[in-house]
């Protein structure tokens, strides 16, 4: 008897552990998180985006603004379906997106997804600490408004002069 009290309480001490009954607030570093994964799941379509996103910002780092006219082209290399490219500089302002165009000329500062993220913020944060990398959020399918689960991978560019990111993401669902 004994002997399963003592299993019985071990099981509950590690569920409660596992899943944070008992402890209501997280971490700083997963708060407002989707997912605390790094980047998504191995797929084809993370791949492909981030080779596109890889010769994009080549483009931008010879070219400057002008690539920018090529990157609005639907049914493109750069826009397809819900795959699209997007460029902001540093100051969070909003250089492109041709899924969006309103977005343009916008500045993103605080604005969070519908779990909370800063998401643009760890675009910026993403491209100065590492240069590149994968960021999870919430963000509506073009055409739509219900927010969806959304993977984007951003890069470091320079655009014509002025530091900036460029990016793309998919919905994995």
């Amino acid at each position: 008897m004994k002997q399963t009290i003592l299993v019985v309480g071990l099981l509950a001490a590690l569920l409660t552990s596992a899943f944070g009954q008992g402890n209501t607030q997280q971490p700083a570093s997963t708060a407002g998180t989707v997912n605390a994964q790094p980047s998504p799941p191995t797929s084809a379509q993370a791949k492909q985006i981030e080779a596109m996103v890889n010769k994009a910002a080549e483009l931008v780092n010879k070219n400057g603004k002008a690539a920018f006219v090529e990157f609005r082209k639907r049914g493109s290399e750069w826009w397809s379906g819900n795959t699209y490219l997007f460029i902001y500089d540093l100051k969070s302002n909003v250089l492109l997106n041709p899924a969006f165009p309103q977005r343009e000329g916008t500045n993103t500062t605080g604005q969070k997804d519908a779990a909370g993220k800063l998401f643009h913020h760890e675009f910026i944060t993403t491209v100065e600490s590492k240069g590149s990398g994968w960021v999870d959020y919430m963000f509506p399918k073009p055409g739509q408004t219900e927010p969806s689960r959304k993977w984007s991978y951003v890069k470091a560019v320079n655009i014509d002069g002025t530091p900036g990111l460029i990016g793309a993401g998919f919905y994995p669902e």
